[in-house]
């Protein structure tokens, strides 16, 4: 959506790139690229940044998008109003995620280089839980596992759930930073958070994809299906095989035609040995091709884990 940022998170540089709000399409360039995309099929849209809720615009682009595919956002819940949290549900976002990585207050707003952020972020999930005009709407809360928080997942699950929202965790990557100062280091992680994730039914990520985060934080996860079951699209318009490659571009979604995206992105695919990620992105969409991963999903198909309990 945009690489402006209203924060300084200290884990992540996209806020000190040079973005320019003049090159960020509009909506009706939106609309056009959703109509193009929906000949790959209904896809599933995260509408990110940056911090989305700069584009003032952001109603009019969900609505876009969702008349095709389903638009889900991740924010860091700074701009949320009442106002705004009801338009946004009314336009037909699929879902919101708000970036809270620490139950303690002090420590969340310190990473995230804004004071009141934590009191802020938590208010946005009430509003946005309030907010909701369908049962399928879904608000999440996601945080980023570094070098200092695994102590604080099982009180953000369940301050989520005393708002009648979801946890979902994915691990901190170097690519945007260049250093690994932040990544998680306190021995294994993953019989931790699976442990966790059976203690909270409001705790949503894939269990096969937590199950992988001491092999990504120690060596890395192969097969990396980027191009193939996941891409990206900049603030542009401009399409690469991940959100990590978009200095390598295949294309245009305004310019080029949409068959020919899909064949260089599938074409740039082959024989990619990637390891230098488990974004969220990534890994929960990868683990609906594990039959495990697939099996463990139905349930957030077909039935809200743990709805009669956090409402």
């Amino acid at each position: 959506m945009t690489y402006r940022c209203n924060f300084r998170c200290r884990f992540c540089h996209y806020w000190a790139l040079k973005a320019d709000a003049a090159s960020e399409p509009a909506v009706s360039e939106y609309a056009t690229g959703a109509q193009k995309l929906a000949r790959m099929g209904t896809l599933m849209i995260s509408l990110a940044g940056g911090e989305p809720l700069l584009r003032t615009d952001i109603c009019g682009i969900i609505e876009a998008v969702g008349r095709y595919h389903f638009p889900f956002m991740t924010t860091n819940g700074w701009l949320v109003t009442p106002s705004l949290a009801r338009e946004i549900m009314e336009a037909g976002c699929w879902g919101v995620s708000l970036s809270i990585d620490y139950a303690d207050p002090d420590r969340h707003d310190r990473r995230r280089g804004m004071v009141g952020a934590a009191e802020q972020a938590w208010r946005a999930v009430e509003m946005l839980s309030e907010a909701r005009v369908h049962r399928w709407q879904r608000v999440n809360v996601i945080a980023v596992l570094m070098d200092d928080n695994i102590d604080q997942m099982e009180a953000l699950c369940a301050e989520t759930a005393r708002r009648g929202a979801y946890f979902m965790v994915q691990p901190y990557g170097q690519l945007k930073t260049g250093s690994d100062a932040y990544a998680h280091n306190d021995g294994p992680v993953a019989p931790r958070l699976l442990a966790l994730r059976r203690r909270h039914p409001n705790f949503l990520s894939n269990p096969h994809y937590l199950g992988l985060f001491d092999q990504y934080l120690h060596g890395g996860v192969g097969g990396c299906r980027a191009g193939k079951a996941f891409f990206n699209i900049d603030e542009t318009g401009d399409v690469a095989m991940c959100v990590e490659r978009r200095d390598r571009a295949v294309g245009n979604l305004y310019r080029d035609d949409i068959r020919t995206i899909e064949r260089r992105l599938r074409e740039g695919a082959r024989g990619n040995t990637c390891t230098d990620c488990w974004y969220n992105c990534r890994g929960e969409v990868e683990s609906l091709y594990h039959p495990v991963g697939l099996a463990k999903s139905l349930p957030t198909f077909l039935f809200d884990r743990g709805e009669a309990r956090m409402r």
